[in-house]
């Protein structure tokens, strides 16, 4: 089911949520909404829909949409918050909001929102993009009434030439897929910021109470030695000087900086400053989830890696947000890597040519990065939208292509519509003889392989642990693989590696198989 929310909650529990959203009412009794209520916005249709504001303390204010009249009475602190029964799709309507004075807000659609948050991928626009993604391009010639954009809790704005190409170009391809499937209205809210590490995109207290984030620290501090890190960093920082001094002679930029090293589970920056910034204003706006792109830079809190700081803030903001556990998709990383289906088709057309096999199978430590964001599906209600076959680069050109993607995951995920949102995913394997079959869910219409004369990209490894390329079969919905020098397999691995064009499992749906390992994580 779509509705993943709460509507139960009490509007005295959406005050108590609010009260870093507002400063302290005005001594006078005129009715005032927050920014992210404004003409021109998209309520989630289906479930309780919150509208909250400040008046003077005790003042009585009236909310009435549609059929619909709430009353509420404002605090001491002259909060006040009702709820609006679940809507259905539709508009435009007007909502008024009448104290000793009345708020007026024209516009008002009911649909489908969802929040688009994360780093530079994120937060690059429709007009930056478009001059090198067609589609994108055509996409943004086209005329979207029942589309409408918000930027981290600010006003709404409707779609038109100016607001569309200073709007995230990952979300708004997403949007219009999305509204052209459920045609509904379509609201898009973004809060993004390039070249951001998520430990400054969840609050401070969603970090410090978590317990696998104080897991992970208290593991990492009884090896890291903070004492030693500091004589480490001023040495390199004497040395940074000396070259710092020498490119300022030379008329050339200097080598960046070294950091000062942290306590483990601090970081040099503040963390949850972004999410304070950006996305604590939207709140307790009704939304539907969250599509989330960010990774490159990592978490910026020393001893917390990705999977686990993700975790903590999926949980910090459907905590929050008092909606429930809403869904939460987040774009594959690294961006790229793999080979498409098919090369033609616009969303895959930038992918990387098929390759054959290197000579040795990679390192083990080459697909660590690729495996720790793939386990990030791993949280409840969480989905990944694979890119290893829309296009490489730290910021791939194909925008259209990933916002595509992205609301397919949505489509099939979110919406319960009968489309496939992933390639084969490794579910279990078991060993007979000299053979390992393997077992996926999401084979969609089927196992296959594209590309050169067979399946490729398996390993195998014996007790041994040195991984040798195997010969791979399809046999239904399983893949047989084996190699002679291996008699007595005990692990298998597919397309473990950061850049692994020369794997090419499919499903017939097109999409491709995401990379595992059998072997235990972490070694």
């Amino acid at each position: 089911m779509v509705d993943n929310m709460h509507p139960s909650r009490t509007a005295s529990a959406i005050v108590a949520a609010l009260t870093l959203t507002f400063l302290p009412a005005r001594a006078t009794a005129e009715v005032k909404l927050p920014a992210v209520l404004s003409s021109h916005m998209v309520l989630q249709r289906d479930v309780a829909v919150p509208v909250w504001g400040t008046a003077a303390a005790g003042e009585k204010v009236t909310v009435k949409f549609r059929d619909q009249e709430k009353i509420a009475t404002a605090d001491k602190d002259g909060k006040w918050a009702v709820k609006l029964d679940a809507l259905k799709a539709g508009g435009p309507d007007m909502l008024t909001v009448t104290g000793t004075n009345s708020v007026s807000l024209e516009d008002v659609l009911v649909g489908e929102v969802w929040v688009g948050s994360g780093q530079s991928n994120m937060a690059g626009n429709v007009g930056g993009y478009a001059k090198g993604d067609e589609v994108l391009a055509k996409l943004a010639a086209g005329s979207y009434p029942k589309i409408r954009l918000n930027k981290s809790g600010g006003k709404w704005q409707a779609t038109d030439e100016k607001t569309v190409n200073s709007h995230s170009a990952i979300l708004f391809a997403f949007g219009v897929r999305l509204q052209k499937e459920l045609d509904v209205p379509v609201g898009l809210m973004v809060g993004a910021v390039g070249g951001t590490p998520s430990g400054y995109w969840l609050s401070d207290k969603a970090y410090r109470s978590d317990e696998e984030c104080k897991t992970v620290v208290k593991k990492f501090a009884e090896k890291f030695d903070l004492e030693k890190a500091k004589a480490d960093y001023a040495e390199k920082l004497v040395a940074w000087e000396k070259l710092a001094e020498q490119a300022k002679k030379d008329g050339k930029n200097p080598p960046a900086k070294p950091q000062m090293p942290v306590a483990p589970g601090e970081s040099a920056g503040k963390i949850g400053n972004l999410y304070e910034a950006h996305i604590r204003p939207m709140m307790p706006f009704a939304i539907r989830g969250v599509l989330w792109d960010q990774g490159e830079s990592g978490t910026a809190i020393n001893g917390v890696d990705q999977y686990t700081l993700m975790g903590a803030l999926i949980r910090g903001w459907r905590s929050e947000w008092a909606q429930g556990d809403f869904p939460f998709i987040y774009i594959q990383k690294p961006s790229g890597g793999g080979c498409a289906w098919d090369p033609m088709d616009p969303v895959t057309n930038q992918g990387e040519k098929f390759a054959p096999l290197p000579k040795a199978v990679p390192a083990t430590g080459d697909g660590l990065y690729r495996e720790l964001h793939v386990r990030i599906m791993k949280h409840p209600n969480t989905f990944m939208a694979i890119s290893s076959d829309l296009g490489p680069g730290i910021h791939p050109t194909n925008k259209s292509g990933y916002g595509v993607r992205a609301a397919q995951v949505a489509l099939g995920g979110v919406y319960a519509k009968k489309v496939e949102i992933y390639g084969p995913v490794y579910k279990s394997h078991k060993v007979d003889g000299d053979k390992v079959r393997v077992s996926f869910d999401h084979v969609g219409a089927g196992l296959a392989f594209r590309h050169g004369d067979k399946l490729q990209g398996f390993a195998v490894a014996g007790a041994d642990g040195v991984f040798q390329w195997a010969d791979a079969v399809i046999d239904g919905d399983t893949v047989v693989v084996s190699n002679s020098a291996v008699p007595k397999p005990v692990a298998v691995r597919y397309a473990f590696a950061s850049k692994h064009t020369w794997a090419n499992l499919f499903n017939k749906d097109g999409l491709p198989a995401v990379p595992f390992r059998s072997d235990p994580e972490g070694k």
